[in-house]
């Protein structure tokens, strides 16, 4: 038996020479995720379920699909997840930290409701700092859940890719941010960002019947987590070999989700009952956590439903309701919680659905939110009747379980079960160019007088990819530019090109000058031409008799889920190892 087992080592090793292990991470806003699974065994997909608590500090302490996405440190201690109780103050919410612009980072519910032992934004700390500890010990929990499930011989071998998720809201910048903290944690170089909703809708597609679903059918899929709400649309374009969808609105998103219905909720409990004169926070712990498991689940709608929340130690007080330590709150009362919350989200399906300008068959819910009853009956209540609105299986893992779907189909192309074969753009990308001065279409701009080419010239924008125009993975897009400048003030050493962006929110159409409130810098692109003798850079005689260097070159661009790839190319030489400078 002994001399066995370094044979069977010896062959891991050898099986393990194109094997990976792939592992998504579903980084959420209140709750993140993790799922894994070998590329050689692409079939089993495993959950992450267990995690350390405040107690025990070992991987047994508490069983959940999630953990929470808090912090707290103690002195050099940093607490994550479960190990943060309720008690005292905590970072929470920061992910929203690295898209400090994002509209919905301010919704009028966070500012109505905020969170009383929530420290504030960069309090103490940055944000990029907190995503950056909380990924680290994610990370570190992780791969000692895997030493346990999996032989040493394997994890020896075996290299480690990672997946995160972002909103499909998130800013060019935020992505970036989200890869760096992911890369600061030790999720590596090769880490793979895929947007939420895309995510959980090859989830959601790929669990639905394939026999209920046509070539031409519109879904919206909604995903409806803890602190936010995002949406995207798809319509199938193909159904074999595998399905595939094209998104037929861009995505949206607000910051409404369910943790808005605790904060109401506690907000409620302090009107109600805080006055009573054994009310502390053990009193609104035991309530929050009873409405948290069974008040929000069991609602159903109806007036007359009554509700029993334990408050321990309060005194009887028959006009407010409370009775041998509990109170009773009737389903009026527990309607007016939900309220605001879900009239945000029902404002979002229905803003999306419109957006599409198709008939949708149906509204996917997932995410924790995404199962409640009563948002789900109230949706199909506040929208066409002939809309179906389903909540597929496992709906509060279904980002995780996509990831990692769609993580594998990118490595092994075999296991792609759905795919999405273009996107919407969410805003135009450009660059400014010089171009001939044109007296009816620069009519209030001032032109300058251009030596090289001998006429006027002024600087206006060229957008290589507008608004809602489609875009693939598969599918690269190159435009070429052309700089010149005389040969007498030497030998640039490099070629920088600056990518501006616009998000155009009113749809009023790409701006034509880069100067207009709505552009912005996204990035810098350069291609060092240092290694490249002068003599062997072209040279022209400009209309002014004067010699000049000329260098054409195109900009590539790969737009990806949740993150785009630059490139500038001279002479059909790709220049992979170009600058990007997030401003």
């Amino acid at each position: 038996m002994d001399s066995a087992v370094p044979d069977m080592e010896k062959m891991a090793l050898e099986e393990g020479a194109d094997r990976k292990l792939l592992i998504a991470v579903d980084f959420g806003t209140t709750f993140s995720g993790v799922a894994w699974a070998q590329t050689r065994r692409p079939d089993v997909q495993t959950i992450i379920i267990q995690w350390p608590d405040n107690t025990s500090g070992g991987l047994e302490g508490i069983s959940s699909d999630k953990v929470p996405t808090e912090l707290r440190y103690h002195g050099s201690e940093c607490q994550w997840g479960f190990q943060v109780d309720d008690f005292g103050p905590r970072h929470q919410w920061f992910k929203l930290d690295l898209d400090p612009n994002q509209s919905r980072g301010v919704s009028d519910l966070s500012r109505q409701y905020p969170d009383q032992h929530a420290l504030p934004p960069g309090y103490n700390v940055s944000g990029e700092k907190l995503c950056t500890d909380y990924l680290t010990a994610l990370r570190k929990h992780t791969e000692e859940v895997l030493k346990h499930k999996l032989p040493q011989s394997i994890l020896k071998s075996t290299p480690i890719e990672y997946i995160i998720t972002t909103p499909a809201v998130w800013s060019d910048m935020a992505q970036s941010k989200t890869r760096s903290c992911a890369e600061a944690a030790g999720m590596g170089k090769q880490l793979m960002i895929i947007s939420e909703p895309e995510a959980a809708a090859i989830y959601a597609l790929h669990a639905m019947d394939p026999h209920s679903i046509k070539i031409g059918d519109t879904f919206v899929l909604c995903d409806a987590g803890g602190g936010t709400v995002d949406l995207i649309s798809y319509t199938v374009s193909a159904l074999k070999p595998i399905l595939q969808v094209e998104e037929a609105a861009t995505g949206s998103g607000r910051l409404c989700g369910s943790t808005f219905l605790n904060r109401i909720f506690n907000k409620f409990l302090v009107d109600k009952l805080g006055l009573n004169e054994e009310w502390d926070e053990e009193v609104v712990e035991d309530a929050m956590k009873r409405f948290e498991l069974v008040t929000k689940k069991a609602f159903r709608g109806s007036p007359t439903e009554e509700f029993v929340i334990p408050v321990p130690g309060l005194a009887d007080d028959p006009a407010q309701g409370v009775r041998r330590g509990k109170f009773r709150m009737t389903g009026a009362e527990v309607s007016q919680i939900f309220e605001p919350v879900v009239q945000e989200v029902v404002t979002l399906v229905r803003g999306q659905i419109a957006a599409t300008n198709k008939t949708v068959k149906a509204v996917l819910l997932v995410g924790g939110f995404g199962q409640n009853a009563y948002l789900r009956e109230t949706i199909r209540g506040a929208i066409d009747p002939n809309i179906e609105v389903m909540q597929p299986p496992n709906g509060w893992t279904a980002v995780v379980r996509g990831a990692l779907m769609k993580g594998l189909s990118q490595l092994e192309p075999t296991t792609a079960r759905v795919k999405v074969a273009s996107r919407s753009a969410r805003k135009h990308y450009g660059t400014e160019r010089m171009t001939k001065y044109d007296a009816v279409k620069h009519a209030k701009r001032s032109n300058y007088w251009d030596s090289y080419d001998g006429e006027y010239k002024v600087n206006d924008m060229d957008w290589f990819i507008r608004k809602g125009d489609p875009v693939t993975e598969d599918k690269s897009f190159r435009r070429q530019y052309h700089k010149v400048w005389p040969v007498s003030e030497g030998h640039n050493k490099a070629v920088s090109q600056d990518l501006l962006v616009s998000q155009d929110i009113d749809n009023n159409g790409a701006p034509v000058y880069k100067d207009s409130a709505d552009v912005n810098y996204l990035a810098r692109l350069t291609a060092d031409l240092s290694c490249i003798p002068a003599n062997d850079l072209a040279q022209k005689t400009g209309k002014d008799g004067r010699q000049y260097y000329s260098v054409h070159y195109d900009i590539e661009m790969t737009y990806y889920s949740a993150h785009t790839k630059y490139s500038m190319v001279y002479k059909n030489v790709k220049y992979d190892s170009v600058t990007v400078e997030y401003v």
